[in-house]
Parts: structure tokens; sequence; C-alpha cells
């Protein structure tokens, strides 16, 4: 099942941030798009529930070195 969902995202600060998180999870097998916004503290990730849930993407952004509130 396809899903998209909004995150929270504090510790982005800039566009190098923005493309680290979009580039981390554009990299896994089930993520079909991302859009990171560090002024928002908002990361936006439509997903295929059958191949990625949705804590392996939180730990992939946390991984990162950002926070998932």
């Amino acid at each position: 099942m396809i899903k998209s969902e909004v995150l929270e995202v504090t510790g982005m600060k800039c566009g190098g941030c923005e493309a680290n998180v979009t580039g981390k999870l554009t990299a896994l097998d089930g993520v079909i798009s991302v859009v990171a916004v560090s002024q928002a503290n908002e990361v936006t990730v439509e997903f295929d529930t059958d191949k990625i849930t949705l804590d392996q993407l939180e730990a992939v952004i946390t991984a990162a070195g950002f926070e998932v509130n």
C-alpha cells in the first residue's frame, strides 16, 4: 500500500541537510518520493508499506544525525 507521511524532523539547518535526508531516504527500496523542508522542520515521504515501515524511515533519519519528533 502506498502511504504518505509528514514527519517533524529537527536539526535540519540548510539545503545540505535537506539533501542529506532526501538522499538517504530516496536510496531505500520502497521509498517513492521525499520532500525535505528545513525551514518547516518537515520531511514528507511517500512509500510502499509492503516494502518499508515508518519505523525504518525514522531510523534512517536518526542515523543521519537528525531527530524525528
